[in-house]
This record gives structure tokens, sequence and C-alpha cells, in this order.
């Protein structure tokens, strides 16, 4: 009885550890040992979107801009729509500078949280621990300090539709894309599933 209980309790373990992102999925064999982010990696455009973000009961909205600022480096800027600025953050490889936060939003809580996702997001290259397959995408399995993340590639436009930020047992941020086109994300929407904090995205459109 006893071991029965005990073969019980280690298959209970083992499933609850399984992750949902990989669930259904095959393992295969891989040569890429390099994977691209190609959304922010142009430096001769200005990525400007409609931003709303919910951080817990507060909501900001205004302008989103990111830039590249150089081979590592991007500039993340959040404004209200009439130009005052609510955040400031340049990434330069593995650096990040606070340039500026507003009030409301200035908590290291919520600062090192709005790196990590903004990080995540703009991060151009990465490199790939193993691969895996459904029907219709490849996901390539990668580190992040004590995570991993999970690049979601559809096979028939090679279009990179989502990225998932786990650790080794639990998902944690989830960041979906839209493109028509595949190089600039139409929309991107952050999402949290252990704290309530949730980053929409619309690439703005000159009327």
């Amino acid at each position: 009885m006893i071991r029965f209980l005990a073969i019980s309790l280690f298959a209970s373990l083992l499933v609850s550890c399984t992750l949902r992102t990989t669930e259904g999925l095959r393992q295969v064999h891989f040569n890429k040992t390099e994977l691209e982010n190609p959304y922010f990696s142009n430096p001769e455009i200005d990525y400007v979107y409609k931003a709303k973000i919910k951080v817990y009961s507060k909501n900001f909205g205004g302008i989103l801009i990111v830039k590249k600022t150089g081979p590592e480096s991007h500039r993340v800027v959040f404004t209200t729509e009439f130009g005052s600025k609510l955040f400031d953050f340049q990434f330069e490889g593995d650096t990040f500078t606070k340039n500026f936060v507003v009030e409301d939003l200035d908590k290291k809580f919520i600062v090192n949280i709005l790196k990590d996702d903004f990080k995540l997001l703009v991060n151009e290259s990465t490199t790939v621990l193993a691969v895996y397959e459904s029907t219709n995408q490849r996901v390539y399995k990668t580190q992040s300090d004590e995570r991993f993340n999970f690049y979601f590639i559809e096979d028939k436009s090679e279009k990179l539709e989502k990225i998932v930020n786990t650790s080794k047992t639990k998902e944690k941020v989830e960041i979906v894309f839209a493109s028509a086109e595949g190089k600039i994300a139409d929309t991107i929407v952050i999402k949290h599933s252990n704290i309530k904090l949730k980053i929409d995205l619309e690439k703005f459109k000159e009327e």
C-alpha cells in the first residue's frame, strides 16, 4: 500500500511539473543554434505603438516608441498622447538604464517587471537549447537566466507568433504577436499569469 502511494505521488509530481507550453509537442533534432527576433531589429525605423498598460488597479494610456540605437541597444519610451513622459528605458546588451519613470510606476517591483518584459521584447538573438514541433509550428527553447523562453514560429510564414517565459514548472509571461508582413508586429499583447499586469500595443497608423 505504501509503495502504491509513493508511486502515485511520484507520478502526480511528474504531471504537475509538466509545462503546458510543451504539452502535445514532440522534441526534434535541430541544427539551428541561434534564433532571431526580427520585430525591433531595424535601426532606421521608429517603432511607434498606441499603448495601454494596466498595473493592478491603475491604467496608463499613450504612445510607446521603440528605437534600435546600436548593435545591441534599444531605447523604449512611453509617453502620454500629449507628450508627457511616463518612462524612458535604455537597454545596452545586459545593461539596463532607467532614465525616467513617473512616480505612479516608480516602484522597484514594477520597474523590474517592465525591464524584464521589454528586454524580452527587444532581444534580437538568443541561443537555442531544444526544438519542438506541432502540426503547424516549431517551438524553440532558450535560456533566460534561471528561466526559459519558448519562441513559437509558424511553419509556412516563419513568423514569430508568441514568446512564453517560464520557470521549470510554470508559465510566467506570454507575449503574443500579430504581423501581416512578419518584420513589424502590428499588435502585441504581454500578459502575466501570476500578477495583474497587462500591456496592449497597436502599431500606430499614420492617417
